[in-house]
């Protein structure tokens, strides 16, 4: 049996009966391999959606006596203590490296980025090993301070996670504003003064509401990272849904109440991307003034430089140093132990699970931002969209819907198997690498297809057109045109979703095989038993796993900012 292909006008040869394995490699083949990849996305998130399809009244009852009231208390509380920190800290720090000169101001505007490597349980760990009543901060202030316990805060409590949370992720909400600061420019302070305005009055009555697109995108980004949270909130033991998702799976061990509970969550997800995406769309100010001189910038003067210096140098070093630190001493006191507890095993299974993925999501995603090239219309831009969807979804979230999923295919398989040649079949996929890696996918395929798709816009449409004119299409023109023009920006998506994979913790502690333990799955177990030092060596790995892309990205956006100065200088000069 043969299927027929159509082959567009500009070939020039007569329409050919191609074997299914050349369709497979064909447009339409890929354009099914879209679909399959939408599917393979939506199912999971469907099947939370309809959970209450099956309802459990005793489960549930218990959950709403015990659980309920504290899980939605703690979630919305830490969700507006963390916006609160997020703006503060994230505006604030923008505000001065975008707008005013002062000692460091070079250095500042990219290291404040750094606290991103810090995955948020590693902070959380490393303040309570620190701040909590037996660490090394209030033990030194009861021997110099005698009764200082007395006024100390207590780290464990909803101001710790708040506090922690808004110190791993103000970057989100920094990185954002200061891009809105740039393009509007210092002229925006000058027409202020103008008018009659202070320094301060023109930041609340010009720029910030001129900013408020991205500063708000900035903070749905904080807000849907702080409810998917997993990691810190459990070392805090704080319940949060997500929390509570787990407890229910694991505690109560009814995966239906969980997946009811995740549906909970999940509308509350939907309704931040929606606003968003509305938010996003309003992100189109003109520029106003010339953004890239140097001397666009006010300069500090006196204590106002050094007090710009010294705030700017105090939140880095609370939120990445000093943590840093503490990790490097813990490291060097247990290492000796740690490496002989099975260490490597975990670092291997944490590179092959980052390496299976990595490359089914870089491969998933060159598909994707190819089937949209050559297909701008609207029924492949929902595909590309709802492909792309699982990234907002919380990992313990994803994780139930994965297992439900699963276990349904396992459950027909093993009847048909039982009915029809009367054999009896273990699960084929529950329990496997495969279901660990399809939830990687449906998570981070957004991570790979966005830096790729960034990469595939810049490729002129000219070049497709050459390359048919001398016969190369379809899958061809993927592998030989556009696949090494794309290598940088395949290269930039790999490393991304492999960091972002070794520092995944629920999808890994709720999926994975018997065995198979990674670096994160190791933090939450020693951190789950109090041992702080024993888990600082496989956290230091992720740290530094975590530096690396945020360094080569750096350097990237320096070497982009100077080819842009260069080409406004030249335009200027001409």
């Amino acid at each position: 049996m043969s299927i027929s292909l159509y082959v567009p006008k500009y070939v020039l040869h007569r329409p050919r009966r191609l074997r299914l394995t050349t369709w497979v490699r064909s447009v339409n083949g890929l354009r099914a391999v879209a679909v399959v990849t939408a599917l393979g996305v939506a199912i999971p998130i469907l099947v939370i959606l309809f959970s209450f399809a099956y309802p459990q009244p005793e489960t549930w009852r218990h959950i709403a006596d015990t659980l309920l009231g504290d899980l939605i208390k703690n979630t919305l509380s830490l969700c507006i203590g963390t916006l609160i920190g997020t703006f503060t800290l994230g505006v604030g720090s923008a505000w001065l490296t975008a707008m005013y000169d002062f000692p460091g101001r070079n250095f500042f505007n990219w290291a404040l980025i750094l606290p991103l490597a810090l995955p948020t349980y590693v902070l959380a760990f490393v303040f309570i090993g620190m701040f909590d009543f037996a660490g090394p901060v209030q033990t030194m202030l009861r021997t110099v301070l005698p009764g200082s316990h007395n006024w100390f805060p207590d780290i464990r409590s909803t101001g710790g996670v708040i506090l922690v949370m808004s110190l791993a992720l103000y970057p989100y909400v920094y990185l954002l504003s200061r891009n809105a600061f740039r393009t509007q420019g210092r002229n925006v302070l000058e027409v202020s003064r103008v008018s009659g305005y202070t320094t301060g009055e023109a930041l609340f009555k010009a720029v910030l509401p001129m900013a408020r697109p991205w500063i708000a995108s900035g903070l749905l980004l904080v807000l849907m990272e702080t409810l998917a949270d997993f990691g810190a909130v459990s070392i805090f033991n704080f319940d949060t849904f997500t929390t509570g998702i787990y407890k229910a799976w694991f505690g109560f061990f009814s995966l239906p109440a969980a997946a009811q509970l995740s549906s909970v969550l999940l509308v509350f997800v939907f309704l931040v991307i929606i606003v968003e995406q509305h938010m996003r769309a309003k992100m189109e100010f003109n520029q106003v003034g010339d953004v890239t001189a140097e001397n666009s910038r006010i300069p500090l003067v006196g204590w106002k430089k050094w007090s710009a210096s010294g705030l700017l140098a105090l939140i880095l070093i609370i939120a990445f140093v000093a943590p840093c630190i503490v990790l490097l001493v813990w490291s060097l006191a247990s290492i000796s132990a740690e490496l002989q507890s099975g260490y490597i095993d975990l670092l291997s299974n944490s590179l092959i699970f980052s390496s299976l993925a990595t490359g089914c999501i870089v491969g998933t995603g060159l598909l994707l931002s190819y089937v949209q090239r050559l297909d701008d219309r609207t029924a492949a831009k929902w595909t590309t969209r709802i492909s792309t969807l699982g990234y907002a979804v919380p990992g313990t979230v994803l994780a139930v819907g994965v297992v439900i999923m699963i276990s349904f295919i396992d459950r027909q398989l093993i009847n048909t198997a039982r009915h029809l040649f009367g054999l009896r079949l273990d699960p084929v996929f529950g329990g496997t690498l495969l279901v660990v890696v399809f939830a990687y996918v449906v998570r981070f395929l957004t991570t790979g297809f966005n830096r790729i798709n960034s990469s595939m816009l810049r490729i002129s449409k000219s070049v497709d057109e050459a390359s048919r004119m001398l016969g190369v299409t379809g899958i061809k023109l993927l592998r030989k045109v556009h696949v090494p023009i794309l290598r940088n920006g395949l290269y930039t998506a790999a490393m991304l979703v492999f960091v972002d994979v070794m520092k995944e913790m629920p999808i890994t502690l709720m999926t994975r095989p018997f065995g198979w333990d990674t670096l994160a799955v190791k933090i939450f177990e020693l951190t789950s038993e109090g041992e702080w030092e024993r888990a600082a060596l496989p956290s230091m790995a992720l740290v530094i796993a975590g530096l690396i892309p945020l360094i080569l990205l750096n350097k990237r956006s320096e070497q982009l900012t100077t080819q842009h100065q260069d080409r406004d200088d030249h335009e200027s000069y001409t």
